[in-house]
C-alpha cells in the first residue's frame, strides 16, 4: 500500500489542566473519503486544525508528504483582510493553481464576486469560504460543518460537488445524510483518543454502540474483579509474603484502571415546559397572499395546522420562508386572504441566530434572564446549575461567559434557554445548526414526545425526515407558490415533489450571463460529445452498472475476511491476499464510476 499522503501519530494536546487529545491517530491517503464524528467538545475541530498545520500539539508526530496540498475550512472563515468576495477566493490559490474554477464555483453558490465581504450573511461568508478551499482541487480537503447555514440547493450541490471531487476528503459534519452519502470510512474522537471504522457513517452508529455496551460490560467485570481482590485482601487467608504482596499490587493495578477510565458523555435530558392545551384547530390560513413591491413571496396558500400537527418548511434561501413564519404566528398581516388562529395558543419560537444572548452574560445568567440560582422549568422550581447538566453543561461552566462557549455550547444553551418556558406551539428555526448526533437525537425525542403543535424550520434532510409529519415546500421557480406533502423529505420526492437541487439549477441557468468578472488567462475547454453516444460509449453505459455490482461484491467478500480477526495468524498468505483484492476491487470501483460519470456527462452534453 502506498505511503499516506498525512498521518498524525500520538497526538497530545491539553487545555489548562484538561486533557484534550491523548493519543489520536490519523492516517489520509490519496482519494480517502473520511468522516470524523464525535460529541461536542470531544475535540474535533482541534484535531482537524492540527492535521491541516495550523495548531502546534503538545505531543506527537505529523507527517505530511512533500508536494502534497491540502486545503481547510474552518467552522468560522475570517473575510475580514479581503476587500471583495473574488479576492478572497482567489487568495487561496498558490503557485500553479488556476482561477478558471472561480466563476464556476461563485455562479454555483449563487454568489457576486464584486460585492464587500463586511456585510456578508453567515451563509454567504460560508459559501465564500467554501469556493475558496474547493478552487484549487487540491490532493487533501478538509472540511468542518461545511453544511452550516447552508441551504438545501447549496447542501445538495456541495454533496454532488464533493462525490465528484479526486480530492482525498476530511469531513466533519453532523448532517447524517451528507456524511453517509460521502464517506467511506469513520474516525470516531472518544475521550481523547480516535477509534477508525473502515465503513462509512451510514455503518457508525450501530458499531458505536456496540463498542460502549461491549465497554460497559467490561467496567462491570472489572468491579467484580477489584470486589473479589478486596475481599481477599480483608479475609483471605495469609500464604507466603511474596504472593501476598503481588496481589496487593495487583489489586492497585486494577483500581488504577478504573481511576483512569474515562465514561462516555451521558446524554442531555430534554425537559418541556407544556402550557395549557390548545384547540383543535391552530393555524387556518385561506387564499392568503403576501408579496414585496414586485415580488410575489406567498400567493393564494390554502394551509390548515391542527393540534398536534408536525410540519416542515423547506425551500431555498430567500423564498419566503421567514416570511410565511411570520405570516403564520402573527408578525405580518397578509395582503389578501383570511388568517384564523386558534384558542388558547402558547407560542414559542427558538432559533439559532442568538441574538437574544448577551455578551456580558455568564452561562448561569444567560438560564436567569440576568440572576439568581433557580429556573422555573414546568412549574417547578430547579437550581440552575442541575438544569445545566441536562444540557450537558459542567457545573464549573457556570460563571463562563457566553463569548468563550463553543457553538455546540451556544446551541444547546438557545435550547435551555426556550424550552424553558410554557407552550403549546414550538417553533424551531434552524434547531440543528452545531448539535452533535446525541443532541439531535434526544431534540427528535423531544419533538416526538411534545404534547402541542410543531413548525420546523430546516435544511437537515435527515431531521425533517425523523420528525414531522407534512412538509410544506416552496415550488420550483418562486412565484410564491407553496405545495404540502403528506411525511417527510424523502416522501415529499417519492410524491413527486421536485428535489431542491433542480431549482438551483434552473436558477444557475438564467444567471449563466451574471458570473463574476475575474482576469484569468485564457484557457481551451475540451468539447463534450454530442448527445447522440456512439456504440461504444451507449455499450460501456450498459455494463459499467454490472461491473461495479461485482466490485461491490468483491469488496465485501475481501472485508468479511479481513473481518476474521486470526486469519493472520492461521494463513498469512490468505491475509495479504485479502488484502490486495481488497485494494485492487477498491481501485477499480472507482475507476468504474469515473468512467460512468463521464459517460453521463457526455449524454447530458
Amino acid at each position: 500500500m502506498a505511503p499516506p499522503l498525512l498521518h498524525l501519530k500520538d497526538t497530545h494536546l491539553t487545555f489548562g489542566t484538561t486533557p484534550l487529545l491523548e493519543g489520536a491517530e490519523m492516517a489520509v491517503h490519496a482519494g480517502e473519503r473520511i468522516c470524523v464524528v464525535g460529541r461536542n467538545g470531544s475535540g474535533k475541530s482541534t484535531f482537524l486544525k492540527i492535521a491541516a498545520g495550523q495548531i502546534e500539539p503538545d505531543k506527537g508526530e505529523r507527517f505530511f508528504q512533500p508536494g502534497t496540498t491540502l486545503r481547510y475550512l474552518p467552522q468560522e472563515p475570517d473575510l475580514s483582510a479581503y476587500a471583495t468576495i473574488a479576492d478572497y477566493v482567489s487568495g487561496g490559490l498558490e503557485g500553479a493553481d488556476d482561477y478558471y474554477r472561480i466563476p464556476y464555483l461563485l455562479d454555483a453558490l449563487g454568489l457576486d464576486g464584486a460585492n464587500g465581504t463586511s456585510h456578508l450573511s453567515g451563509g454567504e461568508t460560508r459559501r465564500a469560504a467554501l469556493a475558496r478551499a474547493l478552487a484549487p482541487e487540491p490532493d487533501i480537503l478538509m472540511l468542518d460543518e461545511p453544511t452550516n447555514h447552508l441551504d438545501l440547493p447549496a447542501i445538495e450541490w456541495l454533496e454532488g460537488e464533493l462525490g465528484a471531487t479526486r480530492s482525498a476528503l476530511v469531513l466533519i459534519s453532523h448532517d447524517r445524510r451528507f456524511a453517509s452519502a460521502l464517506s467511506r470510512k469513520t474516525l470516531w474522537v472518544d475521550r481523547g483518543q480516535t477509534r477508525l471504522l473502515d465503513k462509512g457513517f451510514g455503518e457508525f452508529e450501530d458499531w458505536r454502540d456496540n463498542f460502549i455496551e461491549q465497554e460497559e460490560l467490561d467496567q462491570h467485570k472489572l468491579d467484580r474483579q477489584i470486589a473479589r481482590e478486596q475481599h481477599w485482601i480483608v479475609h483471605g487467608v495469609s500464604g507466603r509474603r511474596k504472593r501476598n504482596v503481588r496481589r496487593v499490587k495487583e489489586l492497585a493495578d486494577l483500581r488504577q484502571s478504573r481511576t483512569d477510565h474515562r465514561s462516555v458523555q451521558g446524554a442531555s435530558n430534554i425537559t418541556v415546559s407544556t402550557g395549557q392545551r390548545s384547540g383543535k384547530s391552530v393555524v387556518r390560513m385561506e387564499r392568503v397572499s403576501k408579496s414585496f413591491g414586485d415580488r410575489m413571496i406567498v400567493d393564494s396558500l390554502d394551509l390548515k395546522i391542527a393540534r398536534g400537527d408536525r410540519l416542515g418548511i423547506i425551500g431555498p434561501n430567500g423564498s419566503g420562508k421567514t416570511t410565511l413564519l411570520k405570516l403564520i404566528m402573527g408578525g405580518l398581516e397578509p395582503d389578501s386572504g383570511k388568517i384564523t388562529r386558534g384558542v388558547n395558543l402558547e407560542p414559542l419560537v427558538i432559533d439559532q441566530r442568538r441574538e437574544t444572548l448577551k455578551d456580558e452574560w455568564s452561562l448561569s445568567e444567560a438560564l436567569t434572564d440576568g440572576g439568581g440560582n433557580h429556573v422555573i422549568v414546568d412549574g417547578e422550581s430547579r437550581h440552575v446549575v442541575g438544569y445545566m447538566k441536562d444540557f450537558l453543561f459542567a457545573p464549573e461552566q457556570a460563571r463562563t461567559s457566553v463569548t468563550r462557549l463553543s457553538g455546540g455550547e451556544r446551541a444547546r444553551l438557545i435550547l435551555a434557554r426556550g424550552l424553558r418556558l410554557p407552550s403549546n406551539l414550538l417553533v424551531l428555526d434552524e434547531p440543528t445548526n452545531d448539535l452533535d448526533l446525541e443532541t439531535l437525537d434526544l431534540l427528535q425525542e423531544m419533538v416526538a414526545d411534545y404534547d402541542g403543535t410543531v413548525i420546523i424550520v430546516s435544511h437537515d434532510r435527515d431531521f425533517l425526515d425523523r420528525t414531522v409529519t407534512s412538509v410544506l415546500a416552496s415550488d420550483p421557480g418562486g412565484q410564491g407558490r407553496w405545495t404540502e406533502y403528506a411525511g417527510g423529505y424523502s416522501d415529499m420526492l417519492a410524491q413527486g415533489g421536485q428535489n431542491v437541487s433542480s431549482r438551483r439549477e434552473e436558477k444557475t441557468a438564467s444567471s449563466k450571463s451574471a458570473a463574476p468578472a475575474i482576469k484569468t488567462e485564457p484557457k481551451k475547454v475540451q468539447k463534450l460529445t454530442p448527445k447522440k453516444l456512439s456504440y461504444k460509449y451507449e455499450h460501456r453505459a450498459k455494463e459499467l452498472p454490472k461491473e461495479m455490482k461485482k466490485l461491490q461484491a468483491n469488496i465485501k467478500s475481501a472485508q468479511a475476511k479481513l473481518d476474521d480477526g486470526g486469519l493472520f495468524a492461521r494463513d498469512p498468505e490468505a491475509f495479504n491476499g485479502a488484502i490486495k483484492a481488497l485494494e485492487k476491487a477498491k481501485k477499480g470501483l472507482l475507476d468504474a464510476e469515473d468512467e460512468w460519470l463521464e459517460i453521463e456527462m457526455m449524454r447530458e452534453g
